[in-house]
């Protein structure tokens, strides 16, 4: 008796297992457009959703800090080097205010005069140290001893 109903279920089984084979075939004959359309359709989908992802993440933030170094106790300005630059008073204390990290604007509030007075005086400083930027400028200023 145990035997038979072993027998009776294994063959319902493979029976059954039969049926979805054939049933899975049919699905597969009556419906392979919508089924591939249906896989490529997910396919862009993840991809457009990674793409997404990778095109519209934030930026990565750098936070950068300004530290104030004082300026050191024993500096002595090389005197020769300004009369050989021909840099006058004035443009060198252009060239300290631009140290300080001043913008024209308020260079001119600080020294009393126009925006393109301090334009002229940043020109002709620039000439006579061959800079061309500003942060150029202190760095060679720095460097020849002119400013602390």
């Amino acid at each position: 008796m145990r035997g038979h109903v072993l027998l009776y279920g294994l063959l319902g089984g493979v029976l059954i297992a039969g049926l979805k084979l054939v049933e899975y075939r049919w699905l597969m004959v009556e419906y392979s457009v919508e089924i591939y359309g249906g896989i490529v359709a997910a396919i862009f989908s993840g991809v457009g959703i990674w793409l997404g992802l990778r095109l519209t993440a934030k930026p990565e933030t750098v936070v950068v800090r300004e530290v104030m170094v004082p300026a050191p106790a024993d500096f002595v300005r090389d005197q020769d080097r300004l009369r050989i630059l021909a840099i006058t008073p004035r443009e060198l204390e252009v060239l300290e205010l631009i140290a300080q990290g001043l913008s024209n604007k308020e260079i001119a509030a600080r020294v009393f005069v126009s925006e393109n007075t301090v334009k002229t005086h940043l020109s002709r400083v620039f000439d006579k140290l061959g800079a061309r930027r500003r942060t150029q400028a202190v760095q060679l200023g720095k460097q020849l001893r002119l400013i602390p």
